[in-house]
């Protein structure tokens, strides 16, 4: 599914975040250290190879909120874009700490000129976001941002055929 806001196109597909050829930058639902860990970031780290965990150990820590770029080494992506999601329960206030997340990493984007980016459902795995909150938040702070982004193409890219039918009911409904 697509929909054009403001010039940027935004889709959402079922897949795998290492696999987005077509896009510039993947964001990487990252930890505090930027380590490899488990889900998104350990499918990330796998896929680049090592000198991503080198680049990363300069940047880290980070805190909710926050995101940090870095090159993509061996994906088929220039950047990668590391955004560290709150722990839903323990990082408060939650909506606004994901927002951040999804803002800072557009503002990396646009600052490194880059012109599409393909993301996963932050915070919804190991960090116990509900899928539909984190939806809804994900898709507003991009419609609010969409009319200053310089993006051609905000992909998300989710995981299971539930997270796909969730992003694509709420993108259907964005005006």
């Amino acid at each position: 599914m697509k929909k054009i806001i403001s010039g940027t196109t935004l889709e959402a597909v079922q897949g795998d975040i290492v696999n987005q050829p077509e896009v510039e930058a993947v964001v990487n639902a990252a930890n505090a250290q930027l380590t490899m860990g488990g889900g998104v970031a350990g499918a990330i780290h796998r896929a680049a190879g090592p000198e991503l965990e080198k680049e990363c150990q300069n940047k880290a820590p980070i805190e909710p909120g926050e995101a940090v770029v870095t090159k993509g080494y061996q994906l088929p992506n220039n950047y990668v874009i590391h955004v560290l999601g709150p722990r839903y329960g323990e990082d408060k206030p939650e909506a606004e700490l994901l927002g951040k997340a999804y803002q800072n990493a557009l503002d990396l984007a646009e600052q490194n000129n880059i012109k599409s980016v393909a993301f996963p459902a932050v915070s919804c795995g190991a960090f116990g976001y509900p899928l539909q909150e984190a939806t809804s938040v994900a898709l507003c702070v991009i419609a609010d941002k969409a009319p200053q982004l310089d993006l051609d193409l905000i992909r998300f890219v989710l995981y299971t055929q539930e997270d796909l039918e969730e992003y694509q009911r709420q993108l259907s409904q964005l005006l």
